[in-house]
């Protein structure tokens, strides 16, 4: 267990994944300065209710621990921050937000197993069939595919992706390994599907 100081967000981040983050609250900026004079590493959490500025949130207690990869300062104090998600991680315990989030946390890693390669088919599938619906919806850039030949992150990669909600997304990274979260996957984005394709009238 180790004190990480927190970023709340209205999206979820996966290990594996990037995340392009526009730092302008001065509290956050001095939360980045500190990450950057440690190790670069820094929690992202889901706000399952409230906003991401001006605090009063509402926060989930599982997330990602994250990693800096680069950065741009500006002459104004704001920044631009590309990091990478590392691993998942739990709150065993919240700090005071004095001045930003922070919290004990517990890394929490994937569950090793086998993984079917139908299973990652499926799941790819009904993947490309939801961005073809809401691509259509104008709700997603489509663009190309290209999943990873690793289960685990291939099944990151989909949630990404997938054109579902916070809350949704937040349900698969809290599954315990890929197998589950390629199935729930499935099973979220057959929901999806049904809808989207009601939404254009089809059949």
């Amino acid at each position: 267990m180790s004190e990480l100081p927190l970023f709340p967000l209205g999206s979820v981040l996966f290990p594996e994944m990037l995340l392009p983050l526009h730092v302008f609250e001065p509290r956050y900026r001095q939360m980045m300065a500190q990450v950057l004079d440690r190790d670069g590493a820094f929690g992202v959490v889901l706000i399952k209710r409230g906003s991401e500025v001006g605090g009063g949130d509402l926060r989930s207690s599982v997330g990602t621990i994250a990693r800096i990869l680069e950065y741009q300062m500006f002459d104004d104090g704001r920044l631009a921050v590309l990091a990478i998600g590392v691993q998942r991680m739990w709150v065993e315990r919240w700090l005071p937000d004095d001045p930003f989030p922070r919290a004990d946390v517990q890394e929490w890693p994937d569950v090793p197993a086998n993984v079917d390669p139908e299973l990652v088919a499926r799941a790819t599938g009904r993947l490309v069939e939801s961005l073809q619906l809401a691509a259509r919806l104008g709700m997603v850039d489509e663009g190309p595919i290209d999943l990873s030949g690793d289960p685990s992150i291939a099944s990151m990669q989909i949630a990404t992706r997938a054109p579902l909600s916070p809350m949704d997304k937040q349900k698969l990274l809290r599954s315990p390994g890929a197998v589950r979260r390629l199935t729930f996957a499935v099973e979220l984005l057959d929901e999806a599907i049904e809808l989207l394709r009601f939404r254009l009238g089809m059949p």
